[in-house]
């Protein structure tokens, strides 16, 4: 991972999703690119409430600026790592659209974003932008910060899969690559549906064992005894698992499990950080 997209709003949250990205990658060298994309609809700081149009935007655009400039000083001081390089970004325009552009342009690696944290719907779990963020992008994967988390050093890191898809080396590179830079152990952790696999789903399950051979993991079968999101939450927090990832696909198990309503009374989303990975065959 070379290249990293952190979008901030120039909140809390947003900052702590960056310093913690710092610390998660603080022995390699890469370079951060800070993101803060507005609108017309952004709110500006003691800005006149009559201004409109191209005066409007011309001041948005000069707060975006200025705060950029900020955020890479407190950054660069907080962070204090010669390893690290910070390119400041300020665009006007829509965030995913953005988001998109920068990908390629870059050619990004890993996108960092600040979940809401819990208040009762999925949307303000992750905020509706890193949703629809989530769910369009198939270059890299996404990690959601929960609300201003302190940085520990992931120990272990759960893989949550049903074995249908996204076991390939492909799709785990990222996963494997943070677990190797962090000497971390993988769990993997299948929810019992069915009383066996599949000879598809022990076919993907062999191969995820082939692409796990040189990182310590272990696998953990469990017992569908409630809605998914909540055996999964009850795993986690039972395991005392430091970040998580899942493969996300169109009609997945992920998708799935964002939609049960239960998701939003488990803990999960506002407390441990999530690697989303997009599916590679």
């Amino acid at each position: 991972m070379k290249n990293i997209l952190v979008a901030t709003d120039f909140s809390n949250n947003a900052y702590c999703a960056l310093f913690y990205a710092t610390r998660l990658l603080v022995s390699t060298k890469c370079t951060f690119y800070l993101l803060n994309v507005y609108d017309n609809l952004s709110p500006v700081d003691g800005a006149n409430e009559f201004l409109v149009g191209k005066k409007l935007l011309d001041e948005l655009a000069t707060t975006s600026n200025e705060k950029m400039k900020s955020l890479e000083h407190r950054i660069i001081l907080d962070n204090e790592n010669s390893l690290h390089k910070f390119e400041t970004i300020s665009k006007k325009g829509n965030l995913v659209k953005t988001i998109h552009q920068m990908l390629n342009a870059f050619e990004i690696d890993l996108v960092v974003m600040g979940s809401k944290g819990y208040t009762g719907a999925k949307e303000i779990f992750f905020g509706s932008n890193t949703i629809r963020v989530a769910n369009t992008i198939t270059q890299c994967p996404v990690l959601t910060i929960p609300k201003q988390l302190e940085f520990q050093k992931p120990k272990d890191i759960a893989f949550v899969t049903d074995y249908k898809k996204g076991c390939t080396k492909k799709t785990t590179a990222p996963l494997l690559f943070l677990a190797n830079l962090l000497g971390a152990k993988v769990k993997v952790m299948h929810i019992n549906e069915e009383e066996d696999l599949s000879k598809e789903q022990e076919s993907h399950r062999e191969m995820l064992e082939l692409c796990l051979k040189n990182t310590p993991h272990s696998f953990h079968w469990e017992q569908a005894f409630a809605d998914k999101a909540t055996v999964i939450d009850d795993f986690l927090n039972n395991s005392a698992i430091d970040l998580f990832a899942m493969v996300h696909y169109k009609h997945n198990f992920f998708e799935r499990i964002m939609n049960e309503p239960v998701v939003k009374n488990v803990s999960m989303y506002s407390s441990i950080p999530f690697l989303i990975l997009p599916f590679k065959g």
